[in-house]
């Protein structure tokens, strides 16, 4: 594309870096379904590795600190690369650092598929992981800088859907897949099955997405990307070893020095921005009551997911003994109400609603846990899938009223020009939340688990520990629910969309950063 053709198709939507929202302009609408698949591919791959995580510990001879490490060094490089690809995208380009993340995932995947042993499986999803914060803070920030504020309700609703559907895809499709054991490669097809996916995306991506920018000279703060990465590691990494270690003392004195790091992080992107304008992090977003609230529901969110969902399979195909299909099967339920609801929430009920629908969600959910916390007391080793059904639905449709809603309300309000910083924050605030969740499984889950116990002992260990961790997932929503309350009643760009359809778009930019 020429250098006419780009700033033709940036000037309709605005002047800040969009990438071409005029009403007729139907190759936006190709690029939304190109980044919907990343994201679904990503999503896929989050839920598709759960399923198999019991496969890999039975067939690769996993340890409890390696199978962990499959789930949280993803998160973990994810979390910790989060912000930085987000600014990447706003200095280089959201197009080229989309592509250069979609490409290195696919990578990535066939690395996984290949992995001779669990050491290089871990090493081969933290890359993944690196990968994956490059190419995810991308799909947000196309769609906020390329969509103008009326449609972007929509726009949600549809990632709200890609959600629910990613969540229905990858169980089933890791069951089947594990199940099948494709040319006797065991669990590997779940990592595989991205490398056409991912090849088919980078090659449309780039003829139908146009490429957008901060409209400012950026520069990326390596002293930034530096303190963010360390204070991610100090917290995490000995929150996840911490049981197997013995909880030395080094752990618990790095996880407070964590802390510390975060703090001076702080004073240095004031400093930076008060100096050239060129944070890591703007910290001006925090200042946006929606965005400040909406990101300490998505850390809290976060926790809640990365306990419930690999202590689920763990309960299920160790506990109880189910095959990956079984279990797979099971979470079809949960899948389809996150999508319904999902659909649902945005289109339907928030412009009515507001806020209440995301604080009933979260009441929802919390109701469904505690549904499950006691069938699985009343029902033991004997429990069936049709009797998991009843709270699987109840917590899906709590989770999607939160989900896709939670993420407009997040960034309906900030400013254009810091798309990417903004959802590279959403996402790493979530993927923090959700690698503190999987690391908490060593506290909330097996240290309810003796080290040595026999096969009699296993099941029963496992439905207690199962127990166990879902009062805390309870509690957490409780937590939610109480956040909520300083979300804004009614997302801003119903207001927007309704009382500034009539503004050019250079009046209703400064409206957005105030």
């Amino acid at each position: 594309m020429t250098s006419t053709e780009q700033t033709h198709s940036v000037r309709p939507a605005t002047d800040t870096g969009g990438t071409g929202a005029a009403p007729a302009d139907r190759r936006r609408w190709f690029a939304l379904a190109i980044v919907m698949t990343a994201a679904f591919m990503d999503l896929v791959d989050v839920t598709i590795v759960n399923i198999a995580i019991p496969s890999i510990e039975r067939t690769d001879h996993a340890s409890v600190s390696q199978i962990q490490w499959i789930t949280a060094g993803y998160a973990l490089a994810f979390a910790a690369g989060l912000i930085t690809g987000g600014r990447l995208g706003d200095i280089h380009g959201r197009k080229r650092l989309f592509l250069l993340g979609i490409g290195g995932f696919t990578l990535a995947s066939a690395l996984c598929g290949f992995a001779v042993n669990p050491e290089m499986l871990v090493a081969s999803r933290i890359l993944q992981g690196g990968m994956a914060a490059m190419m995810v803070p991308q799909v947000l920030s196309i769609v906020h800088a390329t969509f103008p504020a009326h449609e972007r309700g929509k726009v949600f609703g549809l990632f709200g859907a890609i959600v629910g559907l990613g969540a229905v895809c990858g169980p089933l499709l890791g069951a089947l897949l594990t199940e099948w054991n494709l040319f006797g490669l065991e669990w590997r097809p779940i990592f595989l099955i991205n490398l056409p996916v991912g090849v088919v995306s980078w090659l449309l991506g780039r003829r139908f997405i146009t490429e957008s920018r901060a409209p400012r000279a950026l520069k990326l703060d390596l002293v930034g990307v530096a303190l963010v990465t360390l204070g991610l590691l100090m917290l995490l990494y000995p929150l996840t070893r911490g049981r197997e270690l013995g909880w030395p003392l080094w752990g618990h004195l790095s996880m407070a020095g964590a802390f510390g790091v975060f703090a001076a992080l702080v004073a240095y992107e004031r400093r930076k921005a008060a100096r050239d304008g060129s944070p890591l992090i703007e910290l001006s977003l925090f200042r946006v009551k929606s965005f400040a609230a909406g990101i300490a529901v998505q850390t809290v969110f976060g926790i809640a997911l990365g306990i419930f969902f690999l202590v689920w399979t763990l309960y299920m195909q160790i506990g109880l003994g189910w095959s990956p299909l079984r279990a797979g099967l099971t979470g079809v339920p949960f899948s389809l109400a996150v999508s319904t609801a999902a659909g649902m929430s945005v289109q339907k009920l928030v412009p009515r609603y507001g806020r209440k629908v995301l604080q009933a969600g979260a009441l929802i959910m919390g109701a469904g846990v505690l549904v499950y916390l006691w069938e699985a007391h009343r029902y033991g080793l004997g429990i069936a899938p049709w009797q998991m059904a009843l709270p699987l639905v109840v917590m899906g449709a709590g989770m999607g009223l939160i989900v896709a809603p939670l993420t407009d309300a997040v960034l309906s309000e900030a400013p254009r020009e810091h798309a990417g910083s903004a959802s590279g924050l959403i996402n790493t605030v979530q993927q923090m939340g959700n690698a503190l969740g999987l690391g908490l499984v060593s506290v909330v889950f097996y240290g309810e688990i003796g080290d040595r116990l026999t096969r009699a002992q296993v099941g029963p260990a496992f439905v207690h520990a199962f127990q166990h961790a879902l009062w805390w997932v309870a509690g957490i929503m409780g937590v939610i629910f109480l956040l909520m309350a300083a979300l804004p009643k009614w997302p801003a760009q119903h207001v927007e969309g309704a009382a500034g359809a009539e503004l050019p778009e250079a009046e209703k930019e400064p409206a957005l950063a105030s």
